[in-house]
């Protein structure tokens, strides 16, 4: 088949192009490379006429025209403003991207007659805060989102239903636990497990928010991307939890990362960021009945190979 991935040049995007690239599809990317970088695309550009490489906003109008020329018959769609904070400091920019670039994306598709689009959406902030007895939270629960962030999500998931019903254009929404993994930025408003592997791998202190004993269903990028693959084909017309169904408190993420890297500096703490949920887990019976999907990757083998990679990166780093 021919895809394109907007967003693609990000940490999950460029992981899934890999993927498909692997299987042999071929493969458009749509970014704007506000977060993205072209190094993560460094194995797929190799593939020649396999692989194009478009640099454009989704908000942009030429996204429509970018999906007209080049007629995909799949379109994942993961491009976004992808944290809570800036959400909360600038909620206009962050409805722009993320509600008008969706609506942007899924005229474009529809235009195109793309056959499905497989969306990012967001576990860890679209039920918004839970008790310990709703946990994990299956897609049932009302949508409470907390956060500018959140809501622009709910909002995605309103016009993906609304273009399957006006003009037949089928989706998969898959809400996302806190994926990681090889390629997650370390820098600014990262993923924990980026920031954890790029300080231990440094030797300096960790900052943990809040006490640190807010939890997470953390989820490693190999295991979100085939769940991805898998509903090209399945899931047709729902919102998907895709995580592992586990608990697992930052405090304990830290101290399971620094006794990987033989670390035995002690974390510092920080404020509790704006927007951010207490506890979040994923019930995933709805993937595995209709995905035929489970994670795979205990979170030990997940780290181990996050930590080796911000390594290697840094490794890179001092000889440039």
């Amino acid at each position: 088949m021919r895809a394109l991935v907007t967003g693609g040049a990000g940490f999950i995007g460029s992981n899934l192009v890999d993927r498909l690239l692997a299987e042999g599809h071929a493969v458009d990317v749509a970014d704007d490379l506000s977060t993205g970088s072209l190094a993560n695309l460094a194995e797929a550009r190799v593939r020649g006429g396999e692989f194009r490489f478009h640099q454009i906003d989704v908000t942009d109008a030429g996204v429509v025209a970018l999906l007209e020329r080049r007629r995909p018959e799949i379109v994942f769609h993961l491009a976004g403003q992808p944290s809570v904070a800036a959400s909360e400091r600038d909620p206009g920019f962050d409805a722009a991207v993320n509600v008008g670039g969706t609506a942007r994306v899924l005229d474009g598709a529809r235009r195109a007659g793309v056959r499905k689009v497989v969306f990012a959406a967001s576990g860890g902030t679209l039920y918004g805060a839970l008790e310990a007895r709703e946990l994990p939270v299956d897609e049932t629960h009302p949508f409470r989102p907390s956060s500018p962030y959140g809501i622009s999500k709910k909002l995605a998931l309103d016009y993906l239903r609304a273009f399957r019903d006006l003009y037949g254009l089928e989706y998969t929404a898959l809400a996302l636990a806190n994926v990681y993994g090889p390629r997650q930025d370390s820098t600014g408003e990262a993923g924990v497990v980026a920031r954890f592997a790029a300080d231990l791998v440094a030797g300096r202190a960790s900052t943990l928010d809040g006490d640190g004993l807010q939890t997470r269903d953390f989820l490693f990028v190999d295991d979100a991307v085939d769940a991805f693959t898998r509903a090209v084909e399945r899931g047709g017309g729902l919102l998907i939890n895709v995580g592992t169904g586990v608990q697992t408190s930052v405090a304990r993420l830290y101290a399971t990362m620094a006794s990987q890297a033989g670390s035995l500096l002690a974390p510092q703490y920080g404020p509790v960021r704006p927007g951010d949920v207490r506890a979040n887990a994923l019930d995933t019976s709805r993937a595995r009945l209709h995905l035929g999907w489970a994670p795979w990757t205990p979170l030990e083998d997940g780290v181990a190979a996050t930590l080796a990679f911000a390594a290697g990166r840094a490794h890179r780093g001092a000889r440039q």
